[in-house]
């Protein structure tokens, strides 16, 4: 179902206002991403007629934007993205792990999003598959897939990694897997431990090579003494490693990574009301823990669209990302020597794998298959349009 309100209302009805008033402060990439998902299935992306077979009923679609940061679009993307990883799935448990960074890195990474990004994702891997391997802990070769979101419940600024990790991994011999205990996988203070250090080897390695940017209250960062200034409460401060218990089965990981994978900032779900008082949406305060954590907020129309914006990810950058047994070229085949040594038959070859089904939703007259009799262009309706409903609900094909 439709949610009543949606980020693009949102967008539409106080995005031009907002473009007036930080003309020259917004990059063109964000402006693509505002144009993007104001214009996200309306008439201004084109779209196509759909008939349905058997009782003839019609209906406008309109053609969905397509972009990562669009609300609309993502479901259809982590759905086709979901099939992609059900192969992959093992019949072990599964780990849920969250590596975060201090306010003061946050604060550095907010200028410098693409280099800050990628060292969290390095930084954090090369943590969990050094611990992973190492003869004390694990000893063994894992998988990890990880996934970035920059965000917190309340559209604030809070990079930070979630990690799915399989229960266990192949032996540096690769003749045996080993599996981890049923509720630990590996002990959370000596990776955040390794994490930290390895962060801010290379953040002050990335700043000894003139590759971060410093502006307004952060520009003195630029000297290198200030900035390892900056950096110096970090330095003994624990960074925080969250390992949640595993999840119930392949099905949960399947159904969480669903949710996660593709999200961007916030769902239209969570938005509740747009009218003179500002924005309204439920958001969660993770410093409680009792049925009050659910909470609701109000922000002006300006400042939601600036915590929105704030969250456009740099262009090209790739927020899902693999390590370790799922990296790369030999994910085939190290997935292959982990169901042999867990004696476990492999998936079907893709060619014999059933055809995906038709994305189209069914007849809303009497539930039937439809088909598209007519195409229009962008900023055009159908030459006649039909007795039919304007669709906005998926993607076309």
């Amino acid at each position: 179902m439709r949610p009543s309100l949606e980020v693009a209302d949102i967008f539409r009805a106080a995005g031009p206002a907002y473009r007036a008033t930080h003309a020259g402060h917004l990059s063109l990439h964000q402006l693509k991403v505002m144009s993007a998902i104001e214009h996200c299935r309306t008439a201004a992306l084109g779209g196509h007629v759909e008939a349905c077979e058997d009782c003839g009923h019609r209906r406008i679609a309109y053609n969905s934007c397509r972009n990562r940061h669009c609300p609309k679009c993502q479901g259809a993307a982590a759905r086709t993205w979901l099939a992609e990883r059900e192969a992959d799935l093992l019949p072990v448990g599964y780990f849920h792990v969250v590596f975060t960074v201090p306010a003061e890195v946050a604060d550095i990474a907010f200028h410098n999003k693409a280099a800050i990004y990628d060292l969290l994702f390095h930084a954090a891997s090369e943590a969990m598959l050094t611990i992973a391997a190492d003869h004390r802990h694990l000893g063994a070769r894992i998988g990890i897939t990880a996934v970035l979101h920059t965000w917190g419940s309340a559209l604030t600024h809070h990079p930070h990694v979630h990690m799915i990790v399989p229960g266990g991994g192949i032996a540096l011999d690769a003749e045996r897997w080993i599996s981890s205990r049923p509720a630990f996988l590996l002990p959370v203070r000596v990776l955040g431990k390794l994490f930290r250090r390895l962060f801010l080897t290379r953040l002050i390695a990335l700043h000894a090579a003139g590759r971060l940017a410093f502006f307004g209250s952060l520009a003195p960062l630029a000297d290198r003494w200030a900035f390892l200034r900056h950096l110096s409460p970090v330095r003994n401060k624990r960074w925080v490693v969250y390992a949640k218990p595993p999840f119930a089965g392949p099905e949960a990981v399947l159904a969480y990574l669903s949710r996660y994978t593709h999200r961007v900032a916030i769902s239209n779900r969570r938005l509740i009301a747009f009218n003179e008082t500002g924005v309204t949406f439920r958001y969660k305060d993770y410093r409680r823990d009792d049925a009050g954590r659910q909470r609701i907020m109000t922000l002006g129309p300006d400042e939601f669209i600036r915590r929105f914006l704030l969250h456009v990810l740099p262009r090209g950058f790739h927020r899902i990302r693999h390590y370790g047994l799922f990296a790369g070229s030999a994910r085939k085949a190290c997935l292959t020597r982990v169901r042999e040594l867990l004696a476990v038959a492999p998936p079907p070859d893709d060619d014999l794998r059933e055809e995906p089904l038709d994305a189209r939703p069914p007849c809303p007259c009497c539930g039937g298959h439809m088909i598209i009799i007519d195409t229009f262009e962008r900023w055009r309706q159908p030459r006649a349009p039909p007795h039919c409903t304007p669709t906005t609900g998926r993607n076309s094909p």
